[in-house]
């Protein structure tokens, strides 16, 4: 097979298009491609897709997949046609997409480094630079979305993810069914959940559950853009227990200061003891622990109260689990432990909330290991230069989309 003809092939192209030269410049490291198309030939117009005359030529220049480290570059004079309805307009070429200056198969090849490495890594490897990487990022998650399709969600979670320091935030919402990132908001504010609700009702309308933390703009939000919307909000339990366990380490803490002063403490580098559960890994000495739990310090009380909370989600029953709940909370108001009296009250403000998710079974758990993705995503690219460009990168790598160019399969 000749060399022309062999990158015919590997192009996948076909009439009117044809591979007229292929150059080795050995001095240059580079292999050039220059490909034409049949005198005469026509072709759609983008627009209408009519067949149109040429109108004149502009010379383009591709990035190819490496020819034996050979760096390969396609170049041809891309007709613009004249079109009777539309005018002149630029054609689209068979392999590449519009607008790019790399060919189809590489942009393929780029995509799935990115998924796998760093931005910079891929850039190095490839041999371009960081903006061109990132122009492949975004063109791919621009094309995924346009080939998003509106599935109805049944279950939405809300959650709020670190963008910068000194507490810059923006809100993720996931389909907690699926587990992907539908979309990614610029702030935690209530307009700009509820503009989004009312911009996405459609595929809201058959939503069971709204599951999210005690965060009063996300509850007004959905209470006031969906129907039945109090009904359908449901208070996360990872939250509830991370409000129940900081209230917790606040009593360590203070007991274990005032201990330290009158002589040893029994509480000395036990804090993530207190945290820890079979969950997430049990305890590293449950015997030295048990013995800690059996002393009579307010640690210990909190640490029952934390455990007690955490044995209520297992309900049937939204009348039984009600009145658990309810004989918790008076344990709570009497146990003379602010820190946790402060938290029992915040949770009978939002008990509603903690029923509905118990009758639900829903659960912000996929939203939070999301969470947990996109921070690692954010330290592998040393932080974001704006929201825009933080968002484009957790839509990449979580937002389940289809984002390979479709003339990467022509051939």
């Amino acid at each position: 097979m000749q060399d022309k003809e062999l990158y015919q092939q590997l192009l996948g192209l076909k009439a009117p298009w044809t591979v007229e030269e292929v150059e080795l410049r050995m001095q240059e490291s580079t292999v050039r491609v220059r490909v034409g198309h049949e005198p005469g030939a026509r072709f759609v117009c983008p627009e209408c897709a009519e067949q149109c005359p040429t109108h004149d030529h502009r010379h383009r220049r591709w990035r190819h997949l490496d020819t034996c480290g050979f760096t390969t570059l396609i170049e041809a004079e891309v007709p613009r046609i004249r079109c009777e309805q539309h005018g002149v307009r630029q054609i689209q070429v068979p392999w590449a997409e519009a607008g790019s200056q790399f060919t189809a198969l590489f942009e393929a090849m780029a995509i799935s480094w990115l998924a796998a490495c760093a931005l910079s890594e891929v850039a190095e490897k490839l041999r371009i630079s960081w903006d061109e990487a990132w122009g492949i990022m975004s063109r791919a998650v621009d094309r995924g979305l346009e080939r998003r399709e509106s599935t109805p969600i049944r279950q939405l979670a809300i959650d709020e993810t670190s963008f910068q320091k000194r507490h810059e935030y923006v809100t993720v919402l996931t389909d907690a069914e699926r587990g992907v990132v539908v979309d990614v908001l610029e702030d935690r504010k209530k307009r700009t959940l509820k503009h989004w609700l009312q911009t996405n009702k459609p595929i809201l309308a058959q939503a069971q559950a709204i599951s999210m933390d005690m965060w009063d703009p996300y509850i007004n939000a959905v209470k006031e853009e969906i129907e039945q919307g109090q009904s359908k909000i449901c208070f996360d339990r990872f939250h509830v227990a991370s409000h129940l366990g900081k209230a917790l380490d606040k009593v360590r803490a203070s007991e274990h200061r005032m201990l330290s002063r009158e002589g040893s403490s029994p509480l000395t580098k036990t804090k993530h003891e207190w945290l820890r559960s079979k969950a997430n890994g049990g305890y590293k000495d449950k015997r030295a622990f048990l013995r800690l739990t059996r002393m009579k310090l307010k640690t210990a009380r909190a640490w029952r109260i934390k455990e007690a909370a955490n044995r209520l989600w297992s309900y049937s029953y939204r009348a039984v689990a009600e009145r658990n709940w309810k004989a918790l909370l008076g344990w709570i108001a009497r146990c003379r432990l602010e820190p946790m009296i402060k938290v029992g009250r915040m949770i009978r403000t939002h008990l509603w909330g903690i029923l509905n998710a118990i009758m639900h079974r829903a659960t912000n758990a996929i939203a939070e290991s999301i969470n947990a993705t996109i921070q690692k995503i954010k330290a592998r690219a040393c932080g974001f230069r704006n929201r825009s460009r933080f968002r484009t990168a957790i839509l990449f790598h979580k937002g389940g989309l289809s984002m390979m160019p479709s003339a990467a399969f022509i051939g």
